[in-house]
């Protein structure tokens, strides 16, 4: 193989890199951390750990897959926006074409992981697939296209409670409803960074849906998420350490508040990416609270 060949392959792979954005890791753990408590909430704290290696692998394919399609359905709006005009698709160095086969390669390796597991799981993954592939082409037609993305986030739920009971609960289905809500308030803050560029082309948002109530209707989503889970563990019999995870979690949606509030670009992308310490904070206090219930 020539070394011009070596290096256009190299580029190329770059490219489909930056495509489904592995420098930028945020997407797959707000994505992940509901598959994690999910799994432990099903598995009682004790998971198999080949299910959470599939979950894990699956959301990082399911993510990355996400980005691939959103790319190609925002081929002619990305340029038009400060925060992604830089995006493969948008600057040619990724055809569009290019984009879906990506988009189908991953999508049938995290179908090939999900048929590891029981059948009733594997049927519940079309769901996932649909909501994924639809999402990008929301915000067409819907001021609520983070309601979509946060059905297609939050489906990873059901499915670990599937995979580990054969059956969804009452609880799982709160715990559902608690990370669509959970999307709409971070992915909400994302929108807050567009939302200039967005009226100005066009695009739906939430962010543009609230207007000058977005801080007064983030903050009753995210009451009314950690109501949830307060619910969730009160349901699953989750005790002290548990109660102070989602305790230090509203914190963290306490201070996502004062971030945005000047709506600023930096600061609302910075209350975006905290999100990820909301999500790392519950999922730390169901860890500590089964474990310290075997000991």
């Amino acid at each position: 193989m020539s070394r011009e060949w070596v290096i256009t392959i190299r580029e190329r792979l770059v490219n489909y890199s930056n495509l489904i954005r592995l420098d930028r890791p945020i997407g797959i753990l707000l994505l992940l951390w509901p598959s994690l408590w999910a799994l432990w909430m099903a598995a009682k704290g004790n998971p198999p750990w080949q299910l959470v290696v599939i979950f894990a692998l699956g959301v990082a394919l399911m993510r990355s897959a996400g980005c691939a399609i959103n790319d190609f359905a925002d081929r002619n709006i990305d340029g038009q926006v400060e925060r992604t005009s830089r995006r493969p698709v948008a600057t040619g160095v990724v055809t569009p074409k290019e984009a879906i086969a990506v988009f189908v390669v991953l999508c049938l390796l995290a179908f090939g992981l999900v048929l590891l597991l029981n059948w009733q799981t594997v049927a519940m993954s079309l769901v996932a697939l649909v909501l994924a592939a639809i999402y990008p082409f929301m915000k067409r037609y819907t001021n609520l296209p983070q309601l979509v993305l946060g059905m297609a986030f939050g489906w990873a739920v059901p499915m670990a409670f599937m995979a580990v009971t054969e059956t969804v609960p009452h609880a799982a289905w709160l715990l559902y409803i608690a990370t669509v809500i959970w999307a709409l308030v971070y992915d909400t803050q994302y929108a807050m960074v567009d939302r200039e560029d967005d009226i100005r082309i066009g695009v739906k948002s939430t962010a543009i849906l609230f207007g000058v109530y977005d801080r007064f209707m983030i903050g009753l989503l995210q009451l009314a998420m950690l109501g949830i889970l307060l619910l969730v563990g009160n349901k699953s019999g989750l005790g002290d350490f548990y109660w102070i995870g989602v305790a230090v979690a509203a914190c963290f949606a306490l201070y996502q508040q004062k971030l945005i509030r000047t709506r600023t670009r930096e600061g609302c992308f910075k209350a975006f990416l905290n999100n990820n310490w909301f999500g790392a904070s519950v999922f730390i206090g169901l860890v500590l609270d089964y474990t310290m219930k075997s000991v």
